[in-house]
This record gives C-alpha cells, structure tokens and sequence, in this order.
C-alpha cells in the first residue's frame, strides 16, 4: 500500500500527492506545472514523518520552521518563474552537522541542548540552492558505532526493510528515513563506512568522495582526518545534483585546497545510461572473498554479469601488491583532539571543553560509554604530525593509494569493485556478535579515494546489498558515470512496505 497526503486546505481539482521515490527532477516539473506547491511538498513530507517514523526512530526533530520556508519559496518562484538548483527540496541533515535553529545533538546528552549560531558551510551551499531543512536525523551516538544505530538522544533506530534488523551505523537515521520516503534528499557523515554502510543497508546510493572535495566545517568530527560528508539519496541523480551543490573550497577546511582546479562546472554532464561501454572494471576479491554470505557473493556476481551486459570489460580479478602489510595502522584516535576544537570553537562553554565533561555528562549507550573510555585512555603517537596526518602528506596514506593506483593504472582500470558487505546486515539485538563483511572502513578512509555505493539487490528477509565502486582520487565524474550506468541498467532500488 502505498501512503500519500494531501495538503491543508487542498483544492477541489488537485490530488493527492504520491511521494513515494519521488526524484528532484519529478518535483521540479511538478512545480513548473502548478501540480503542487513547495509548501504542499513540505507539509506531505512532515505528515509522513509523523505518520510513520515511530516504528523506525529515524528522525531526531523536524523543522517548525520548514513551512514557512516552503512558503517563502514559492513566492520567490511565483515572482522570479525561475527554479534554484535544488529549489524547494526537502532534506534531511544528519545530527552531527551544525543548523541554525535547530539543535545539533551528535546523538549525545553533553550536546542536547547545543543551538549552533551559524550552518555549516554545507549547509549553507545547499540552502542557497534552494534546499528546505525538513528534519535532523538521528544517529550512532559521536558516530562511533558503524555497526548500528543507537543514540541518548533519540534511541535505536531499525531497519525499514526489516524493523529487526539494524540500518548500519553511524548515518542510519539518514539512511532510514530517505529509504522511508520522508524527504527527497540525504546527508551523512562517513569517518570508514557512516555514508556507504547505511545506504547498503537502506538501498540507497551513497557518495563518499576524495577527501577534500567538499567541506566538513561545522561538523562533529569522530576522526577529521578521515572525515567527509555526502549525499545519501534513492537515485544517483539526485546524489549528483546534492554534489554539485556542496563541493568545492572552502577557508575554513584547508584540506578543501586540494579541491582547486579539479571540479567540474557540473557533476551532472556524467549521468551517462551508456557509461559503463567500453569501460574495465576490476575486480576486487581480496575484499569479497572474506568470508561472504553466499547471497551477497550471488548478488556480486550476477552485478559483474550485469556490468558486462551493460559493455564493460570485467577484469576478474586484481591483486594489490603487500595490501595487507599497507592497510595496517592506518586508524590513529584523534577524537579527544578533534572534538575538543570543536567544542572550543562552536560551543563555547566554560562547562563543555574536555571529554572528560562529556564523561562527567554521560550516556545512556553502553556502547558509546565504551567508546568514550577508550578515547580517554588511548596515547597518540609521538610523531602525531606525521603519522595522523591527511592522505596527501603522511607517508603511509599515500603509500597505500599509490599501491592501489599503481595496479590501477597498469590494467587501464576505471574502478574496482565489491559488496560493500560481504554479509546481511544484523540483528539489532545481536548487533556486536553478527558484525562482519565491512568492506567500506578498509580503504578509502586511509587513501582519500572516492568510493559510491549502489544498490545491487535484497537478500532473504527482504534486506537490500550495495555494489562498491572505488575510484582514483578526483574521479567523480568516472564514478558517477559507472555507477549511473548500472543503477539504470539493473534498476535494484525499491522502496519499503511501511504500513504491514
């Protein structure tokens, strides 16, 4: 059964409107038609919300001020008979980015009451492009878990396809409620799996992009070093069309330096239906040969087939030299660091400054108490500087990329692929015990590469799978062409039953 709703006060001659798996480019064409308003769009969206979301836990607050919003957008079209980019899109931001009016939790109780003074610099990039804020999502509480999610805050969150199951951690608020149909588009927070993990798990696509492409300004950080934010969206349209909104430089990111020069006037121009022709996709079993599911190890070969159906040349399989001595110690525990700067310079209270005052605050997550004792505990190398440093100047990073890219380069590759789990995702109840089949924290946290996730199918107990695409650093326009391709040549995605 599929829900819709009608607006307040609706005319006689309209209908309701149908929201699910609606699309950017369906909402635009709509406006353009008269067929409904933004404010309408909004108010459909927050009904849904409210209908559906308390069996799911995926919403941390909606926006009261999104219909006015809404509103106020309308009008700028109605007078201007012009659409922004993202004009008139609901979205749904994670808990950890900084939004003006709403609080910005993390999912923990020493940030519950926390009213940034400013967005985020993403935040800000998408509201000019017309963006509406309809809601903040909950999430793994400071993003530590990529196992599930589970804040003080809010509580757990399940998994629409199977409300036993987990959504993955640490962006399964996001991923929830976007495959839940409760807005159009998605951020989430990746630190080794936080984007990629929750959309495999929600049938969602997922960017992860080369660090330093888009801005992580007024975000709680886990590990800076690792972190990137990203789209989360049903379609690798709409994933493309948030990207073009948010990349590019930004002053107060200096890893964002990185970026100059190598951004395109548009992400768009890739969305190619012929993308995968004639391309060589290698593939990665070193990863997917662990220990597998054999439904995902049946999924992740009917997608080769698919792919070469589709005209790549399939090259099964790629071996990188030393790759398990290059993937060790590559994680380095810089949250104690990373969030007391944030602490200093976005809360700014005598009260809050040292993890030691989010201890003294507490938890209601065993979990996260877990995490925060070891963080408290753990010593940083002495050569920090060079041995946490960003993939483009410590050593082991960029030893690891260049590995990767080396065997790449000599095979005229454009990606490498594997499930982004080798398994199911897992119980709630049993979350730590059936934990395995990460593929996504083991390579392009460390090495800075791009990898996009995709939906590749479901698995008994109607649980969807993600098909990984990891490209070289810069390579989005490869990727959103590759993973474009098979979206629209296998067309996996389908929206979950909500009402049985």
């Amino acid at each position: 059964m599929i829900l819709s709703f009608a607006w307040a006060c609706q005319a006689p001659d309209k209908t309701p409107i149908n929201l699910e798996e609606l699309t950017i480019s369906e909402i635009h064409h709509a406006y353009q038609n008269g067929n409904f308003s933004a404010e309408d769009l909004t108010k459909a969206y927050l009904d849904r919300i409210e209908a559906l979301d308390s069996s799911l836990n995926s919403i941390s607050i909606t926006n009261s001020e999104a219909l006015a919003i809404a509103k106020k957008l309308d009008e700028e079209f109605k007078k201007a008979g012009k659409l922004r980019p993202l004009h008139g899109i609901p979205l749904i931001v994670k808990d950890n980015i900084n939004t003006t009016g709403l609080p910005t939790t993390a999912g923990a109780l020493a940030l519950a009451d926390f009213y940034p003074e400013e967005d985020a610099f993403i935040i800000k990039k998408l509201v000019e492009s017309g963006a509406i804020i309809i809601g903040k999502s909950n999430m793994a509480e400071w993003a530590f878990s990529p196992m599930h999610s589970e804040s003080s805050t809010q509580g757990t969150i399940r998994n629409p396809y199977n409300l036993d199951h987990v959504p993955a951690g640490s962006s399964g608020g996001t991923g929830a409620s976007i495959a839940s149909n409760f807005g159009v588009i998605g951020l989430g927070t990746d630190t080794g799996n936080s984007i990629r993990g929750p959309s495999s798990h929600n049938a969602l696509v997922g960017f992860r992009t080369t660090l330093g492409l888009v801005s992580r300004e007024g975000i709680v950080p886990l590990y800076l070093r690792n972190d990137v934010v990203g789209p989360m969206c049903r379609t690798v349209e709409d994933a493309t069309k948030v990207l073009e909104a948010i990349a590019g430089f930004d002053p107060k990111d200096p890893i964002t330096n990185f970026s100059k020069g190598k951004i395109p006037e548009n992400y768009s121009q890739f969305l190619q239906k012929e993308g995968l022709k004639g391309t060589r996709i290698g593939v990665f079993r070193t990863l997917s040969e662990v220990n597998p599911d054999p439904e995902i190890t049946a999924l992740f070969n009917q997608s080769l087939k698919d792919m070469q159906a589709l005209g790549a040349v399939i090259i099964d399989s790629v071996e990188v030299e030393n790759f398990d001595s290059l993937r060790r110690n590559q994680w380095c525990p810089v949250f104690r660091q990373d969030l007391e700067k944030f602490l200093a310079d976005y809360v700014k209270r005598d009260t809050m400054k040292t993890l030691e005052d989010v201890i003294r605050v507490g938890t209601k997550s065993d979990y996260a108490r877990e995490g925060l004792e070891r963080f408290r505990e753990s010593d940083l190398p002495e050569n920090m500087a060079e041995n946490c440093g960003d993939p483009f100047t410590d050593p082991e990073r960029i030893a690891f990329r260049e590995a990767i890219e080396k065997v790449m380069d000599s095979l005229m590759l454009d990606a490498l692929v594997y499930p982004s789990w080798n398994s199911k995702p897992a119980r709630i109840d049993r979350f730590q015990e059936e934990y395995s089949g990460d593929n996504s924290q083991i390579i392009a946290p460390h090495t800075g590469q791009p990898a996009f996730t995709v939906p590749m199918g479901f698995t008994s107990g109607n649980l969807p799978a993600g098909l990984q695409f990891l490209g070289r650093m810069w390579s989005e326009p490869v990727l959103i062409r590759l993973v474009y391709s098979y979206e629209q040549g296998t067309l996996h995605r389908k929206a979950p039953n909500l009402t049985d």
